[in-house]
């Protein structure tokens, strides 16, 4: 079977542009064009909508994606194990991580990673607790770094208990504070996280039963942090997340203690391919000295 003309069909369904795709895939325009007609004619069903707004998948499509994506990733496992009796010396990885993740463990892991395994490609994908759940639930991403909370349908494998933490901007009465407590928050402007990005703190705020004083929401964390620090509000955030960030804002630990369970969501142990397990393995071997060099840094 040839898998190519449903992996340039995939990939369409995602940039939802032909010559994106194309260029992507190393197709020519009329090579785009030639192979969906020809998979067209052999379906016996239209796959893509053409209009102004740009393209769409035809009902028959959408309710074939899935499965093409299924098919991709079991052929990309066979690939890699195939590759991997000879060396693992070639594949492709498809890794989705919440972004406070990828900015401070990743860059590290993947460096020693690619020291053993130069052509493994690594692809990442950005986004939060919904986007990561939805990419690896559709065989889009291989497996997730991401929170437990709302990864329920994901086999779990815990890495690191990651503390929620008041974040302020410098200036008093915050300043002297040696930690803050959640009460505090009923009386404040609060900046949150958007729902579906993260889960955790919104937890915390109902466990306690408290309905801050919301005047803003972002999905970007970085933007969080910087509205803080330009005295717009005060937020809670995980303590990943704020990392690097002492200079703009004060962080404090929160009265009562809560955090979030970070680690690894997947399908299955077996539809991990072998780039996937060995990626994994790496991440548990390398992640402790990492968690302690940060430690270390922030006592600095």
């Amino acid at each position: 079977m040839d898998v190519n003309k449903y992996a340039l069909f995939a990939d369409i369904a995602e940039t939802r542009n032909f010559t994106k795709s194309g260029e992507r895939m190393g197709y020519t325009q009329p090579g785009v064009s030639h192979i969906l007609k020809a998979m067209e004619n052999e379906l016996g069903f239209p796959l893509f909508l053409r209009s102004k707004q740009g393209v769409t998948l035809t009902p028959n499509a959408r309710d074939m994606l899935p499965l093409v994506r299924k098919l991709l990733a079991v052929n990309e496992q066979l690939e890699q194990t195939i590759a991997s009796i000879n060396g693992l010396e070639r594949g492709h990885l498809i890794i989705a991580s919440f972004v406070s993740i990828s900015r401070n463990w990743l860059p590290s892991i993947i460096y020693e990673f690619r020291k053993e395994y130069p052509g493994i490609e690594i692809e990442l994908l950005e986004g939060g607790t919904d986007d990561i759940v939805g990419w690896v639930e559709n065989s889009i991403a291989d497996f997730g770094l991401l929170s437990k909370k709302h990864a329920s349908s994901l086999n779990w494998l815990p890495l690191y208990e990651d503390p929620l933490v008041a974040v302020l901007p410098e200036t008093e009465p915050y300043i002297s504070m040696d930690r803050f407590s959640l009460s505090k928050m009923k009386d404040q402007p609060f900046i949150i996280s958007a729902e579906g990005t993260d889960y955790d703190v919104h937890a915390a705020l109902i466990k306690e039963k408290i309905t801050p004083n919301t005047l803003l929401s972002s999905k970007d964390d970085s933007t969080i942090v910087s509205m803080v620090a330009n005295h717009l509000g005060i937020s809670i955030l995980p303590s990943l997340v704020v990392n690097g960030a002492h200079k703009k804002v004060k962080t404090l630990p929160l009265e009562p203690y809560y955090s979030r369970q970070l680690g690894i969501g997947m399908r299955t142990q077996s539809t991990l391919t072998p780039a996937a397990r060995h990626f994994i393995e790496y991440i548990q071997a390398t992640l402790p000295d990492l968690i302690t060099d940060e430690k270390h840094a922030d006592l600095e």
